[in-house]
Protein backbone atom coordinates (compact mmCIF):
# COMPACT_ATOMS: atom_id res chain seq x y z
CA UNK A 1 0.00 0.00 0.00
CA UNK A 2 1.32 3.41 -0.97
CA UNK A 3 1.50 5.79 1.97
CA UNK A 4 2.19 9.49 1.65
CA UNK A 5 3.43 11.57 4.49
CA UNK A 6 1.05 14.23 5.72
CA UNK A 7 -0.22 16.11 2.67
CA UNK A 8 -2.58 19.06 2.17
CA UNK A 9 -5.99 18.07 0.82
CA UNK A 10 -8.77 20.18 -0.57
CA UNK A 11 -11.95 19.62 -2.59
CA UNK A 12 -13.79 21.01 -5.59
CA UNK A 13 -14.22 24.43 -3.99
CA UNK A 14 -10.44 24.82 -3.71
CA UNK A 15 -10.79 26.27 -0.22
CA UNK A 16 -8.11 26.28 2.46
CA UNK A 17 -6.43 22.84 2.45
CA UNK A 18 -6.22 20.63 5.53
CA UNK A 19 -3.43 18.17 6.32
CA UNK A 20 -3.88 14.40 6.65
CA UNK A 21 -1.95 11.21 6.04
CA UNK A 22 -2.94 9.89 2.61
CA UNK A 23 -3.06 6.12 2.07
CA UNK A 24 -3.65 4.46 -1.31
CA UNK A 25 -4.77 0.84 -0.83
CA UNK A 26 -4.41 -1.39 -3.89
CA UNK A 27 -6.52 -4.26 -2.55
CA UNK A 28 -9.39 -4.87 -0.16
CA UNK A 29 -6.93 -6.41 2.28
CA UNK A 30 -4.80 -3.27 2.27
CA UNK A 31 -7.92 -1.16 2.85
CA UNK A 32 -8.85 -3.33 5.86
CA UNK A 33 -5.29 -3.04 7.18
CA UNK A 34 -5.44 0.74 6.88
CA UNK A 35 -8.69 0.87 8.84
CA UNK A 36 -7.39 -1.41 11.61
CA UNK A 37 -4.16 0.58 11.95
CA UNK A 38 -5.50 4.13 11.74
CA UNK A 39 -4.57 6.56 14.48
CA UNK A 40 -6.64 8.26 17.15
CA UNK A 41 -7.99 10.82 14.65
CA UNK A 42 -9.69 8.06 12.67
CA UNK A 43 -10.05 7.66 8.91
CA UNK A 44 -12.35 8.52 6.04
CA UNK A 45 -12.53 7.23 2.46
CA UNK A 46 -12.00 9.54 -0.52
CA UNK A 47 -12.54 9.09 -4.25
CA UNK A 48 -11.32 11.66 -6.76
CA UNK A 49 -11.68 14.67 -4.46
CA UNK A 50 -14.82 16.14 -6.05
CA UNK A 51 -16.63 16.94 -2.78
CA UNK A 52 -16.66 20.73 -2.39
CA UNK A 53 -16.98 20.69 1.39
CA UNK A 54 -15.24 18.77 4.18
CA UNK A 55 -16.95 15.38 3.92
CA UNK A 56 -13.79 13.63 2.65
CA UNK A 57 -11.28 15.42 4.88
CA UNK A 58 -9.89 14.27 8.22
CA UNK A 59 -7.51 16.88 9.59
CA UNK A 60 -4.67 15.16 11.44
CA UNK A 61 -6.07 11.73 10.63
CA UNK A 62 -5.96 9.23 7.77
CA UNK A 63 -7.61 9.59 4.37
CA UNK A 64 -7.99 6.47 2.21
CA UNK A 65 -7.70 7.24 -1.49
CA UNK A 66 -9.80 4.44 -3.02
CA UNK A 67 -9.27 5.40 -6.67
CA UNK A 68 -6.88 2.48 -7.34
CA UNK A 69 -9.72 0.01 -6.69
CA UNK A 70 -11.57 0.64 -9.95
CA UNK A 71 -12.29 -2.73 -11.56
CA UNK A 72 -15.50 -3.96 -13.15
CA UNK A 73 -16.00 -7.55 -11.98
CA UNK A 74 -19.11 -8.61 -13.92
CA UNK A 75 -21.68 -7.18 -16.31
CA UNK A 76 -24.99 -8.89 -17.00
CA UNK A 77 -25.60 -7.62 -20.53
CA UNK A 78 -29.07 -9.18 -20.63
CA UNK A 79 -30.36 -7.92 -17.30
CA UNK A 80 -28.41 -4.67 -17.13
CA UNK A 81 -26.64 -5.14 -13.80
CA UNK A 82 -22.99 -4.50 -13.03
CA UNK A 83 -20.73 -5.45 -10.13
CA UNK A 84 -17.86 -3.00 -9.81
CA UNK A 85 -15.35 -1.54 -7.38
CA UNK A 86 -16.34 1.66 -5.60
CA UNK A 87 -13.28 3.49 -6.93
CA UNK A 88 -14.38 3.46 -10.57
CA UNK A 89 -15.84 6.72 -11.86
CA UNK A 90 -19.37 6.82 -13.20
CA UNK A 91 -17.97 8.37 -16.38
CA UNK A 92 -15.70 5.37 -16.98
CA UNK A 93 -18.46 2.94 -16.07
CA UNK A 94 -20.77 4.59 -18.59
CA UNK A 95 -18.11 4.23 -21.29
CA UNK A 96 -17.88 0.49 -20.60
CA UNK A 97 -21.59 -0.33 -20.54
CA UNK A 98 -22.83 2.01 -23.28
CA UNK A 99 -21.75 -0.26 -26.20
CA UNK A 100 -23.88 -2.98 -24.57
CA UNK A 101 -27.01 -0.82 -24.63
CA UNK A 102 -26.93 0.39 -21.03
CA UNK A 103 -26.20 3.62 -19.21
CA UNK A 104 -25.67 4.71 -15.61
CA UNK A 105 -29.04 5.42 -13.94
CA UNK A 106 -27.97 8.69 -12.31
CA UNK A 107 -25.44 10.66 -14.39
CA UNK A 108 -23.22 13.07 -12.48
CA UNK A 109 -22.36 16.63 -13.42
CA UNK A 110 -18.62 15.93 -13.18
CA UNK A 111 -16.47 13.22 -14.73
CA UNK A 112 -14.57 12.28 -11.60
CA UNK A 113 -17.44 11.18 -9.33
CA UNK A 114 -16.82 7.61 -8.17
CA UNK A 115 -19.37 4.91 -7.42
CA UNK A 116 -18.35 5.02 -3.75
CA UNK A 117 -18.86 8.77 -3.70
CA UNK A 118 -22.26 8.34 -5.34
CA UNK A 119 -23.26 5.92 -2.56
CA UNK A 120 -21.98 8.15 0.24
CA UNK A 121 -23.71 11.24 -1.15
CA UNK A 122 -26.74 9.35 -2.54
CA UNK A 123 -26.07 11.14 -5.80
CA UNK A 124 -28.92 12.82 -7.64
CA UNK A 125 -28.91 14.12 -11.20
CA UNK A 126 -31.07 16.03 -13.67
CA UNK A 127 -33.38 13.00 -13.95
CA UNK A 128 -34.32 12.82 -10.25
CA UNK A 129 -37.93 13.71 -11.02
CA UNK A 130 -38.18 10.35 -12.82
CA UNK A 131 -35.34 8.12 -11.63
CA UNK A 132 -34.78 9.24 -8.05
CA UNK A 133 -31.33 9.17 -6.49
CA UNK A 134 -28.52 6.62 -6.65
CA UNK A 135 -29.81 4.44 -3.80
CA UNK A 136 -32.93 3.52 -5.76
CA UNK A 137 -30.76 1.72 -8.35
CA UNK A 138 -28.29 0.18 -5.91
CA UNK A 139 -29.02 -3.51 -5.33
CA UNK A 140 -26.30 -4.28 -2.78
CA UNK A 141 -22.78 -3.29 -1.74
CA UNK A 142 -19.85 -4.61 0.24
CA UNK A 143 -18.97 -2.49 3.26
CA UNK A 144 -15.70 -2.54 5.21
CA UNK A 145 -16.63 -1.70 8.80
CA UNK A 146 -14.54 -0.39 11.68
CA UNK A 147 -13.50 -3.83 12.95
CA UNK A 148 -11.85 -4.63 9.61
CA UNK A 149 -14.52 -7.07 8.41
CA UNK A 150 -16.48 -6.91 5.17
CA UNK A 151 -20.28 -7.16 5.10
CA UNK A 152 -22.64 -7.65 2.16
CA UNK A 153 -25.34 -5.03 2.66
CA UNK A 154 -28.67 -5.55 0.90
CA UNK A 155 -31.27 -2.91 0.19
CA UNK A 156 -34.08 -2.59 2.70
CA UNK A 157 -31.78 -3.01 5.72
CA UNK A 158 -30.96 -0.29 8.28
CA UNK A 159 -27.27 -0.38 7.38
CA UNK A 160 -28.15 0.17 3.70
CA UNK A 161 -30.30 3.19 4.55
CA UNK A 162 -27.67 4.64 6.88
CA UNK A 163 -24.86 4.23 4.33
CA UNK A 164 -26.63 5.62 1.25
CA UNK A 165 -26.22 9.32 1.90
CA UNK A 166 -24.23 8.53 5.06
CA UNK A 167 -21.11 10.45 3.94
CA UNK A 168 -18.74 7.53 4.48
CA UNK A 169 -19.34 7.43 8.24
CA UNK A 170 -20.58 3.83 8.49
CA UNK A 171 -17.60 2.31 6.67
CA UNK A 172 -15.78 2.04 3.35
CA UNK A 173 -17.80 0.88 0.35
CA UNK A 174 -15.63 -1.63 -1.54
CA UNK A 175 -17.95 -2.88 -4.30
CA UNK A 176 -21.45 -2.12 -5.53
CA UNK A 177 -24.05 -3.98 -7.57
CA UNK A 178 -25.95 -1.50 -9.69
CA UNK A 179 -29.02 -1.69 -11.92
CA UNK A 180 -28.37 0.19 -15.17
CA UNK A 181 -30.88 1.89 -17.48
CA UNK A 182 -31.37 0.71 -21.09
CA UNK A 183 -30.59 3.02 -24.00
CA UNK A 184 -30.84 2.53 -27.75
CA UNK A 185 -28.23 5.10 -28.82
CA UNK A 186 -25.30 7.02 -27.40
CA UNK A 187 -26.88 10.40 -28.14
CA UNK A 188 -29.34 12.79 -26.55
CA UNK A 189 -32.01 14.97 -28.09
CA UNK A 190 -31.57 18.26 -26.27
CA UNK A 191 -33.46 21.52 -26.11
CA UNK A 192 -33.88 24.71 -24.12
CA UNK A 193 -36.36 27.49 -23.33
CA UNK A 194 -35.65 31.00 -22.12
CA UNK A 195 -37.62 32.38 -19.16
CA UNK A 196 -38.21 36.01 -18.25
CA UNK A 197 -38.32 35.68 -14.43
CA UNK A 198 -38.35 33.06 -11.68
CA UNK A 199 -42.07 32.26 -11.89
CA UNK A 200 -41.75 31.77 -15.65
CA UNK A 201 -38.65 29.63 -15.09
CA UNK A 202 -40.40 27.40 -12.54
CA UNK A 203 -43.43 26.97 -14.80
CA UNK A 204 -41.26 26.02 -17.76
CA UNK A 205 -39.23 23.60 -15.60
CA UNK A 206 -42.43 21.91 -14.40
CA UNK A 207 -43.49 21.47 -18.03
CA UNK A 208 -40.05 20.10 -18.97
CA UNK A 209 -40.21 17.56 -16.13
CA UNK A 210 -43.49 16.20 -17.47
CA UNK A 211 -42.12 15.84 -20.97
CA UNK A 212 -38.43 14.95 -20.66
CA UNK A 213 -36.08 12.49 -18.97
CA UNK A 214 -33.55 15.13 -17.94
CA UNK A 215 -34.39 18.70 -16.98
CA UNK A 216 -32.83 21.55 -15.03
CA UNK A 217 -32.66 25.33 -15.17
CA UNK A 218 -29.91 27.92 -14.99
CA UNK A 219 -30.82 30.93 -12.86
CA UNK A 220 -29.32 34.38 -13.40
CA UNK A 221 -28.48 35.42 -9.83
CA UNK A 222 -27.53 38.97 -10.72
CA UNK A 223 -30.79 40.01 -12.41
CA UNK A 224 -33.03 42.13 -10.19
CA UNK A 225 -36.38 43.83 -10.33
CA UNK A 226 -38.87 42.34 -12.77
CA UNK A 227 -36.15 40.07 -14.19
CA UNK A 228 -35.24 38.46 -10.85
CA UNK A 229 -34.70 34.74 -11.32
CA UNK A 230 -34.74 34.78 -15.09
CA UNK A 231 -32.86 31.98 -16.81
CA UNK A 232 -32.91 29.06 -19.21
CA UNK A 233 -34.53 25.65 -18.87
CA UNK A 234 -32.47 22.81 -20.34
CA UNK A 235 -33.91 19.39 -21.20
CA UNK A 236 -32.87 16.17 -22.89
CA UNK A 237 -34.02 12.66 -23.74
CA UNK A 238 -32.15 9.61 -24.97
CA UNK A 239 -32.36 9.72 -28.75
CA UNK A 240 -34.19 6.82 -30.45
CA UNK A 241 -32.46 5.20 -33.46
CA UNK A 242 -34.89 6.83 -35.93
CA UNK A 243 -33.72 10.28 -34.81
CA UNK A 244 -30.14 9.62 -35.97
CA UNK A 245 -28.88 10.56 -39.43
CA UNK A 246 -27.96 7.65 -41.68
CA UNK A 247 -24.22 7.96 -41.10
CA UNK A 248 -24.74 7.49 -37.34
CA UNK A 249 -27.66 5.06 -37.41
CA UNK A 250 -25.42 2.22 -38.60
CA UNK A 251 -23.71 2.13 -35.18
CA UNK A 252 -26.13 3.90 -32.83
CA UNK A 253 -24.35 2.92 -29.62
CA UNK A 254 -20.91 3.88 -30.87
CA UNK A 255 -21.78 7.27 -32.34
CA UNK A 256 -19.43 10.04 -31.24
CA UNK A 257 -20.28 12.85 -33.64
CA UNK A 258 -18.45 16.14 -33.73
CA UNK A 259 -21.55 18.25 -33.49
CA UNK A 260 -21.52 22.04 -33.34
CA UNK A 261 -21.46 23.58 -29.90
CA UNK A 262 -24.31 25.84 -28.77
CA UNK A 263 -23.95 29.50 -29.75
CA UNK A 264 -21.45 31.39 -27.59
CA UNK A 265 -20.58 35.02 -27.15
CA UNK A 266 -17.63 36.26 -29.23
CA UNK A 267 -14.38 35.21 -27.45
CA UNK A 268 -13.05 38.75 -27.20
CA UNK A 269 -16.18 39.81 -25.31
CA UNK A 270 -15.60 37.41 -22.43
CA UNK A 271 -12.63 38.41 -20.27
CA UNK A 272 -10.30 35.83 -18.80
CA UNK A 273 -11.07 36.01 -15.10
CA UNK A 274 -8.71 35.02 -12.29
CA UNK A 275 -8.91 35.51 -8.51
CA UNK A 276 -6.61 38.53 -8.99
CA UNK A 277 -8.76 39.95 -11.82
CA UNK A 278 -12.36 39.76 -10.57
CA UNK A 279 -15.07 41.37 -12.63
CA UNK A 280 -17.18 44.08 -11.02
CA UNK A 281 -20.87 43.52 -10.37
CA UNK A 282 -21.97 45.90 -13.11
CA UNK A 283 -19.71 44.25 -15.70
CA UNK A 284 -20.81 40.78 -14.59
CA UNK A 285 -24.43 41.83 -14.80
CA UNK A 286 -23.87 43.03 -18.35
CA UNK A 287 -22.16 39.76 -19.27
CA UNK A 288 -25.04 37.72 -17.81
CA UNK A 289 -27.53 39.92 -19.65
CA UNK A 290 -25.74 39.35 -22.96
CA UNK A 291 -25.65 35.61 -22.39
CA UNK A 292 -29.33 35.56 -21.53
CA UNK A 293 -30.29 37.52 -24.64
CA UNK A 294 -28.00 35.37 -26.83
CA UNK A 295 -29.84 32.21 -25.80
CA UNK A 296 -32.66 31.27 -28.21
CA UNK A 297 -36.22 31.65 -26.92
CA UNK A 298 -36.80 27.98 -27.60
CA UNK A 299 -34.78 25.18 -29.15
CA UNK A 300 -35.57 21.47 -29.51
CA UNK A 301 -34.31 18.37 -31.27
CA UNK A 302 -30.56 19.09 -31.16
CA UNK A 303 -28.47 15.90 -31.18
CA UNK A 304 -25.60 15.89 -28.70
CA UNK A 305 -23.36 13.27 -27.14
CA UNK A 306 -24.03 12.08 -23.60
CA UNK A 307 -20.65 13.19 -22.31
CA UNK A 308 -21.13 16.73 -23.63
CA UNK A 309 -24.78 17.32 -22.79
CA UNK A 310 -25.31 15.82 -19.33
CA UNK A 311 -22.74 17.90 -17.41
CA UNK A 312 -24.41 21.04 -18.75
CA UNK A 313 -27.80 19.80 -17.55
CA UNK A 314 -26.42 19.10 -14.09
CA UNK A 315 -24.50 22.32 -13.68
CA UNK A 316 -21.03 21.15 -14.63
CA UNK A 317 -20.63 24.03 -17.10
CA UNK A 318 -23.08 26.48 -15.57
CA UNK A 319 -21.35 26.52 -12.21
CA UNK A 320 -17.79 26.26 -13.49
CA UNK A 321 -14.78 24.85 -11.68
CA UNK A 322 -15.60 26.44 -8.35
CA UNK A 323 -12.19 28.00 -7.63
CA UNK A 324 -12.30 29.73 -4.24
CA UNK A 325 -16.02 29.23 -3.82
CA UNK A 326 -18.50 28.13 -1.17
CA UNK A 327 -21.03 25.57 -2.40
CA UNK A 328 -24.60 25.93 -1.19
CA UNK A 329 -27.34 23.46 -2.11
CA UNK A 330 -30.76 23.44 -0.50
CA UNK A 331 -34.15 21.81 -1.03
CA UNK A 332 -37.66 22.93 -0.13
CA UNK A 333 -40.94 21.14 -0.69
CA UNK A 334 -43.76 21.86 -3.08
CA UNK A 335 -45.87 24.67 -1.67
CA UNK A 336 -42.74 26.51 -0.50
CA UNK A 337 -42.21 28.44 -3.72
CA UNK A 338 -42.28 31.72 -1.78
CA UNK A 339 -39.21 30.53 0.13
CA UNK A 340 -37.46 29.81 -3.16
CA UNK A 341 -38.39 33.25 -4.47
CA UNK A 342 -36.99 34.88 -1.35
CA UNK A 343 -33.72 32.92 -1.54
CA UNK A 344 -33.11 33.97 -5.14
CA UNK A 345 -34.08 37.58 -4.40
CA UNK A 346 -31.73 37.77 -1.38
CA UNK A 347 -28.78 36.42 -3.35
CA UNK A 348 -29.51 38.86 -6.16
CA UNK A 349 -29.77 41.77 -3.72
CA UNK A 350 -26.46 40.79 -2.14
CA UNK A 351 -24.83 40.90 -5.56
CA UNK A 352 -22.24 38.28 -4.68
CA UNK A 353 -22.95 35.63 -7.33
CA UNK A 354 -20.55 35.32 -10.25
CA UNK A 355 -22.06 32.19 -11.83
CA UNK A 356 -25.60 31.09 -12.61
CA UNK A 357 -27.44 28.99 -10.06
CA UNK A 358 -28.97 25.62 -10.86
CA UNK A 359 -32.63 24.81 -10.20
CA UNK A 360 -34.14 21.31 -10.27
CA UNK A 361 -37.34 19.57 -9.33
CA UNK A 362 -36.97 16.50 -7.12
CA UNK A 363 -39.19 13.46 -7.26
CA UNK A 364 -39.73 10.86 -4.56
CA UNK A 365 -37.06 10.91 -1.87
CA UNK A 366 -34.67 8.10 -1.00
CA UNK A 367 -34.89 5.82 2.06
CA UNK A 368 -31.40 7.01 3.02
CA UNK A 369 -31.55 8.55 6.48
CA UNK A 370 -29.27 11.46 5.54
CA UNK A 371 -30.14 11.52 1.85
CA UNK A 372 -30.59 15.08 0.62
CA UNK A 373 -33.21 15.09 -2.19
CA UNK A 374 -36.85 15.24 -1.09
CA UNK A 375 -39.90 15.91 -3.23
CA UNK A 376 -39.89 19.56 -4.20
CA UNK A 377 -37.32 22.07 -5.46
CA UNK A 378 -33.53 22.00 -5.30
CA UNK A 379 -31.35 25.10 -5.70
CA UNK A 380 -27.55 24.97 -6.09
CA UNK A 381 -25.23 27.96 -5.76
CA UNK A 382 -21.49 28.47 -5.89
CA UNK A 383 -20.55 31.81 -4.37
CA UNK A 384 -17.15 33.48 -4.04
CA UNK A 385 -15.65 32.59 -0.66
CA UNK A 386 -14.41 36.17 -0.18
CA UNK A 387 -17.76 37.81 -0.87
CA UNK A 388 -18.69 40.45 1.69
CA UNK A 389 -21.40 39.32 4.10
CA UNK A 390 -21.49 35.77 2.73
CA UNK A 391 -21.56 34.00 6.11
CA UNK A 392 -24.47 36.09 7.38
CA UNK A 393 -26.35 35.62 4.11
CA UNK A 394 -26.01 31.83 4.11
CA UNK A 395 -26.94 31.60 7.80
CA UNK A 396 -30.10 33.55 6.97
CA UNK A 397 -30.89 31.21 4.08
CA UNK A 398 -30.30 28.16 6.31
CA UNK A 399 -32.80 29.38 8.87
CA UNK A 400 -35.47 30.06 6.29
CA UNK A 401 -34.95 26.67 4.64
CA UNK A 402 -35.11 24.84 7.99
CA UNK A 403 -38.24 26.76 9.04
CA UNK A 404 -39.93 25.64 5.82
CA UNK A 405 -39.09 21.98 6.49
CA UNK A 406 -36.29 21.97 3.91
CA UNK A 407 -32.65 21.01 4.19
CA UNK A 408 -29.16 21.77 2.99
CA UNK A 409 -27.02 19.16 1.24
CA UNK A 410 -24.44 17.82 3.70
CA UNK A 411 -22.36 16.25 0.93
CA UNK A 412 -21.55 19.75 -0.32
CA UNK A 413 -21.59 21.60 2.98
CA UNK A 414 -18.72 23.32 4.77
CA UNK A 415 -20.45 25.73 7.16
CA UNK A 416 -24.02 24.93 8.28
CA UNK A 417 -24.69 25.29 12.03
CA UNK A 418 -25.26 21.94 13.81
CA UNK A 419 -28.31 23.14 15.77
CA UNK A 420 -30.32 23.27 12.53
CA UNK A 421 -29.72 19.63 11.57
CA UNK A 422 -32.51 18.05 13.61
CA UNK A 423 -35.10 20.17 11.81
CA UNK A 424 -33.57 19.36 8.42
CA UNK A 425 -32.98 15.62 8.91
CA UNK A 426 -35.67 13.97 11.10
CA UNK A 427 -33.87 10.59 11.11
CA UNK A 428 -30.60 12.03 12.39
CA UNK A 429 -30.90 10.34 15.80
CA UNK A 430 -31.46 6.96 14.10
CA UNK A 431 -28.30 7.52 12.08
CA UNK A 432 -26.26 8.40 15.17
CA UNK A 433 -27.58 5.36 17.03
CA UNK A 434 -26.73 2.94 14.23
CA UNK A 435 -23.34 4.53 13.69
CA UNK A 436 -22.54 4.13 17.39
CA UNK A 437 -23.47 0.43 17.15
CA UNK A 438 -21.34 -0.40 14.09
CA UNK A 439 -18.46 1.96 14.97
CA UNK A 440 -18.44 2.56 18.75
CA UNK A 441 -14.96 4.13 18.72
CA UNK A 442 -15.73 6.49 15.81
CA UNK A 443 -12.98 5.05 13.63
CA UNK A 444 -14.69 6.55 10.59
CA UNK A 445 -14.84 10.27 11.00
CA UNK A 446 -14.30 13.46 9.04
CA UNK A 447 -14.03 17.18 9.54
CA UNK A 448 -17.73 17.43 8.70
CA UNK A 449 -18.65 14.74 11.24
CA UNK A 450 -16.77 16.56 14.00
CA UNK A 451 -18.18 19.95 13.04
CA UNK A 452 -21.77 18.70 13.04
CA UNK A 453 -21.56 16.11 15.79
CA UNK A 454 -22.57 13.22 13.54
Amino acid sequence: MAVDTTVPLTGRGRGAPTAARLLRPRSYEEAAEAVRDCGHRGAIARGRGRAPGDTARDTGGDVLDMSALDRVHAIDAAGGTVLCDAGITLHRLAELVLPLGWFVPVPPGAEQVTVGGAVGADLHGPNHHRAGSFARHLLAFELLTADGTVHVVDRGTPLFDATTGGLGLTGVVLTATLQLQPVATSLLLTGSARATDLDDLMARLCDADLRHTYASARVDLLARGAATGRGTVLHADHAPPEALPARLARRPLAARPQLPAPPQLPPGLVPQLTPDRPLGRRALGLLHDLRHRAAPRRRAGTLRGLAAALPVLDGGHALGRGEGTVAYRCAVGHGCEDVLRHLVRRVAEQGCATRPGLLKRFGEGSPGWLSFPARGWGLSLELPARATGLTALLDELDEEVAAAGGRVCLARDSRVRPELLDAMYPLLDDFRELRAAVDPNSVFTSDLARRLGL
